[in-house]
């Protein structure tokens, strides 16, 4: 062959590197043939998806016709939790793609994006994906600086990413840092508030950004339904906005982009109150569970409000790339965010109780140079 089949790419994605998720289980059993593995990188809810959920996913028929392009049954559900209208509402395969179709939609070569610093890596890769220009501006103790952001903003600014809670960081933004930064941006940028992390935060003055969605047109919320609702198998996330931001959403939208098990489950695991909180009981417990056992071993972490934290092991002699290594071995699986510009720093997500303390015995053997085994 001669032809070079790379070089049909358009200008941005020719430069993109794919999205690297977290390492499965099984690829870390094929490689080091071990067993016992647990795996704390991917911030996915170890309880699990709720009974109600399960049910509705044995009770789903019809898998030979196309599922409902509209979602009328989970949007009705949507409306009335939140309060707004169906014709606001958008639905997606993950919140995922919510963020590419608002960037398809409105964004292009001539626009720029602007993002905070360790901010999720999917914002910057749908952005160059469709030829614009990341804005990104530095960190504020490890969280977005909204003043910064803010003044950022020009003519050609068309999206501004903010995430709260972050994702890796774990930082948030209180109500009236987001407010002002909603009554200062131009009218013609539209501010992206996601808010995957949503259900886990427990703190007086964080902001819930759908209350806001009529007072600001240019405001779109975005949620999941795979973080403690514990569907991330099923890829289902969505929007709510005004609803001209949402008709363009829909207008690029694929048809059907969401499977009938995930509407299905999604609708019962928004009913699910039990499962719901005692996922939010057991990520406090886990979360404190891992600070302390960071405290004992004199480790810096970034304080979160997430189901994951970030541990500092400058102080180690460790980059988070070499610890992570080692920690597979001992099998364990966490999340290195060097991509993030964080080297020294690893991500854990919140597990079980069990599984937190496995990890704890990992990394306090690999600090020590013992071998408690997989």
């Amino acid at each position: 062959m001669t032809c070079d089949l790379i070089n049909l790419a358009t200008t941005g994605v020719a430069g993109l590197h794919p999205y690297q998720p977290g390492k499965p289980v099984e690829e870390l059993e094929r490689e080091l043939g071990i067993s016992n593995i647990i795996k704390l990188a991917s911030n996915e809810n170890p309880l699990g998806s709720g009974v109600k959920a399960q049910l509705a996913l044995s009770s789903t028929s019809n898998l030979s016709r196309y599922p409902d392009g509209n979602a009328h049954d989970l949007k009705m559900a949507l409306a009335g939790r939140h309060g707004v209208n169906t014709d606001q509402i958008t639905i997606g395969n993950g919140s995922n793609e919510i963020l590419e179709l608002i960037t398809r939609a409105i964004t292009g070569p001539q626009h720029e994006v602007i993002i905070s610093e360790h901010a999720f890596a999917v914002y910057s890769l749908v952005t160059q994906a469709v030829g614009a220009r990341a804005v990104v501006v530095p960190a504020k103790d490890w969280g977005h600086d909204l003043s910064a952001m803010q003044a950022a903003a020009n003519e050609n600014s068309r999206i501004m990413f903010v995430a709260n809670p972050n994702n890796p960081t774990g930082t948030w933004q209180n109500i009236q840092s987001l407010r002002t930064l909603l009554e200062s941006c131009p009218e013609q940028m539209v501010v992206v508030v996601d808010e995957a992390y949503f259900e886990y935060v427990d703190e007086d003055d964080y902001p819930n950004c759908i209350q806001w969605v009529n007072e600001f047109p240019n405001l779109l919320v975005t949620r999941t339904f795979s973080k403690a609702f514990g569907l991330a198998g099923l890829r289902i996330g969505y929007g709510i906005s005004h609803r001209d931001i949402a008709d363009l959403m829909n207008r690029v939208r694929q048809p059907f982009n969401v499977n009938s098990l995930a509407l299905s489950a999604a609708s019962a695991a928004l009913g699910d109150i039990d499962h719901l909180q005692q996922s939010v009981s057991l990520n406090q417990a886990g979360m404190k569970q891992l600070t302390t056992a960071f405290d004992n071993m004199n480790l810096q972490y970034i304080p979160s409000v997430g189901n994951f934290i970030c541990v500092d092991l400058q102080t180690t002699g460790q980059s988070g790339i070499e610890m992570y290594i080692q920690l597979l071995h001992q099998g364990v699986i966490v999340r290195p965010i060097d991509n993030y510009g964080l080297p020294n720093h690893l991500r854990i997500t919140i597990g079980l109780k069990q599984e937190n303390e496995k990890f704890i015995q990992a990394l306090e053997s690999v600090l020590t140079g013992l071998d408690v085994g997989a």
